[in-house]
């Protein structure tokens, strides 16, 4: 595969009312595409959009409280119509389209909605990511790692012209495990999809967002192309959603962002993996990838939050109450931890 060594990604968030049914879904794509093409045909004369990035709940979010409703109203499998007609854009433009995320369902798991984002190319659908880390207590939606069979990968990483490209969604990225699982498998470009609510996002005090898309580039020695919703509250009540989409350097360097707030806005930044290979290539310090003692975690020897909870039907919130007890239990009790007064 030929490789392009440097291009433009776009980060792009929607600010749109959310659908209670399925069949407006389609109003949110129609809308998106046009978004790729302001991007791509407009910064044309300038340089070459080759990566579109989009929020999660880009298509709909789960406004209902329980697996069953998003199955009736929400949930579509992959690939659909939609897919197809981002596949379309991706070739007529020759680009990449990571897609905001879908409410999947999947005849393989009756019962189960997973929260589904694309990378789409101009060969179609490359790779599907579902999202590991359900925002608990709220999000019903059932996490891969929960369904004892599941044997696709959790953390996938595709090998394209533009790039190693590997993707995750909101609440994955505040677990530097996840991350560093597409970065190990080399992933050299991190795409977030997202939907970061106030007060975590862009506003000080806090600004996790920017915080967080920064440290797990440096930690990672990769880009990342970071989309955030810009929905106001309005349209996704109960909460506002801040915007800042962004792209970071591999040292944690802000290329571009959105400035703080509501609304859609379409963010670009250099993407050099040239300059990213020479970087991983030549540094003997602050490699954090080559440096990593895998073997010194012990502590992820124990389970915290057990697989398989899904097994024996969907996704609840008192599920997840009671898996996050568990989990909250298991603190402190892995081997290397001594009691007080005892000595090694």
């Amino acid at each position: 595969m030929g490789s392009i060594d440097r291009y433009y990604a776009a980060a792009c968030q929607t600010d749109m009312p959310n659908p209670t049914d399925r069949s407006q879904i389609a109003g949110h794509v129609t809308r998106m595409l046009e978004m790729i093409d302001n991007a791509v045909v407009g910064y044309e004369p300038f340089f070459d959009v080759r990566l579109a990035v989009f929020p999660e709940f880009a298509h709909a979010a789960p406004v209902y409280p329980t697996a069953a409703e998003l199955l009736e109203h929400l949930a579509v499998p992959i690939p659909n119509e939609h897919t197809d007609l981002y596949a379309k854009k991706a070739k007529e433009l020759g680009i990449y389209i990571q897609t905001g995320t879908f409410l999947e369902s999947d005849a393989d798991w009756p019962g189960h909605v997973f929260n589904t984002t694309c990378l789409i190319g101009p060969t179609g659908l490359l790779a599907k990511y579902r999202k590991v880390y359900p925002w608990i207590p709220w999000e019903v939606h059932t996490s891969p790692h929960d369904l004892k069979d599941y044997s696709e990968p959790l953390f996938p990483v595709t090998d394209t012209e533009i790039g190693k490209l590997g993707a995750a969604i909101c609440y994955d990225w505040l677990f530097p495990e996840a991350i560093r699982q597409l970065s190990l498998a080399g992933a050299e470009v991190l795409i977030r999809v997202s939907a970061y609510m106030d007060p975590w996002g862009t506003a000080a005090p806090l600004d996790w967002w920017t915080s967080v898309n920064r440290v797990r580039a440096l930690e990672n020695m990769a880009y990342v192309v970071a989309s955030n919703q810009g929905a106001s509250l309005k349209n996704y009540p109960p909460f506002s959603w801040p915007g800042g989409s962004m792209i970071v350097d591999y040292d944690g360097r802000i290329l571009a962002q959105a400035e703080p707030g509501p609304g859609e806005r379409i963010v670009v930044g250099p993407i050099d993996l040239a300059a990213l290979r020479a970087e991983r290539q030549r540094r003997r310090g602050h490699h954090t990838l080559a440096h990593l003692r895998t073997e010194a975690y012990q502590a992820y020897r124990q389970s915290i939050y057990p697989p398989g909870d899904a097994d024996d039907g969907p996704i609840t919130m008192e599920k997840n109450e009671t898996s996050t007890q568990r989990g909250r239990a298991a603190i402190g009790t892995w081997p290397g931890h001594r009691h007080r007064g005892e000595t090694a």
